[in-house]
């Protein structure tokens, strides 16, 4: 039995001192193949359904609001709003204005939380949901009746604490944060304050009262005055093609930065140099979407809000404006996701153009070189808004397209 022992012992000794010595060299790296590494990346990847316009056949089947029914059907509705109250915030538009969502594809979605056990409400601001059924939003319509986001004194909200550059507290619409599950159905266009307009922004500026959405505002900039040098010659607003800058009756120089193209101009006119040019305060309003955005996600539970945003008359102004103009590109469709970011980059890469529509701009109004389409137009990139928003954990511009047919 010794010399068993003994024999037994020995190989085990060698294993030991081999297994020593090759931890003490570093490991080999192992080779990751090409498809292998694309694979990785598209695991990361957040998916986003997407219906397309695109038609084969003149079929009722081929058509957009069908596909968007067989995309609503692969978001598996079921498990997250049976028997829950489900609001679907949509920006309802204003004045006469035609090229907000129309009522069939709201019809769909309704009657689809409907099939899925959920209880779904409209709802928008106060004034979009008292005009509302000038552009034929009503409950006979859409199957689903209407609430104004805070109520119609806009007294009706949760303050939520914040710090960024002087807003101090996000106050969440109440009908938003009391819903138990919400659909973000957002039409995507264009926006003078921030580039474009989509998902983000119907949940950052539409789901919150409106001292929140003036302390928002109150956050652009781009443009300082120095009242000591200037001597109100007025060649600045002479200078601005845009009619994005006056003097107040106090003499104030002010600036409506939806207009402004930070073209440059009225600093390049200004005589005495009293206006500079401050590039950080562009990036600080986007910064002051993603904290709005994020606190009124915050106050839903994982997986109880889903994105949907409508490709459809894609125009240069926010549906805000209370009228309509052409659209800039062709309809395209409409895409879905659980990820705000994966969605808003999808929009963005698919509304993307080297050049617009006729009759799609006022007369004279000249693109620029550089950037998204969007950027071309306000002068605002629009991925900025979508770094912030990455930059806060609301989701990844990484994403993966899967076609709706």
């Amino acid at each position: 039995m010794a010399k068993k022992k003994a024999a037994a012992g020995k190989p085990a000794a060698k294993k030991t001192a081999k297994k020593k010595a090759a931890a003490g060299k570093p490991a080999a790296k192992k080779k990751v193949s090409a498809r292998e590494a694309a694979s990785k990346k598209r695991a990361k990847a957040s998916e986003v359904l997407f219906a397309s316009v695109g038609f084969e056949l003149a079929e009722a089947g081929q058509t957009l609001p069908k596909r968007f029914e067989r995309l609503l059907d692969r978001l598996d509705f079921a498990p997250v709003m049976k028997d829950k109250r489900v609001a679907v915030k949509m920006h309802l538009g204003v004045g006469i204005g035609y090229t907000t969502i129309h009522p069939v594809f709201v019809r769909v979605l309704v009657q689809k939380i409907k099939e899925a056990g959920g209880k779904p409400f409209l709802t928008d601001v106060a004034g979009s949901v008292a005009s509302a059924a000038q552009r034929g939003y009503t409950e006979q319509v859409l199957g689903a009746p209407l609430a104004a986001t805070t109520g119609f004194k806009d007294r009706y909200f949760y303050p939520k604490p914040v710090s960024l550059n002087g807003l101090k507290e996000i106050q969440v619409a109440g009908e938003i944060h009391d819903a138990d599950v919400l659909v973000n159905l957002s039409h995507v266009k264009g926006h003078g304050c921030c580039g474009y307009g989509g998902a983000c922004k119907n949940i950052a500026m539409g789901c919150v009262t409106g001292p929140t959405r003036g302390g928002i505002h109150a956050l652009e900039g781009g443009m300082t005055w120095d009242a000591d040098k200037c001597t109100h010659c007025e060649a600045c607003i002479r200078a601005c093609r845009y009619g994005a800058n006056k003097f107040k009756d106090d003499g104030t120089y002010t600036v409506f930065y939806h207009n402004c193209t930070y073209c440059m101009h009225c600093v390049a006119a200004c005589p005495e140099h009293a206006i500079a040019v401050d590039p950080g305060g562009f990036k600080v309003f986007q910064e002051g979407m993603a904290l709005s955005t994020k606190t009124v996600l915050d106050t839903f539970p994982p997986g109880a809000v889903f994105h949907i945003n409508v490709l459809l008359q894609v125009t240069y102004l926010c549906d805000c404006w209370g009228f309509s103009t052409p659209a800039l590109v062709p309809d395209v469709g409409i895409v879905a996701s659980r990820d705000m970011v994966a969605i808003e980059k999808a929009s963005l890469d698919l509304v993307d153009a080297p050049d617009v529509l006729p009759n799609s701009l006022p007369k004279g109004r000249e693109l620029g070189t550089k950037g998204h389409l969007f950027e071309r137009i306000h002068y605002k990139d629009p991925f900025v808004q979508l770094r912030a928003l990455e930059r806060r954990g609301i989701g990844t511009q990484r994403y993966r397209l899967v076609e709706v047919k």
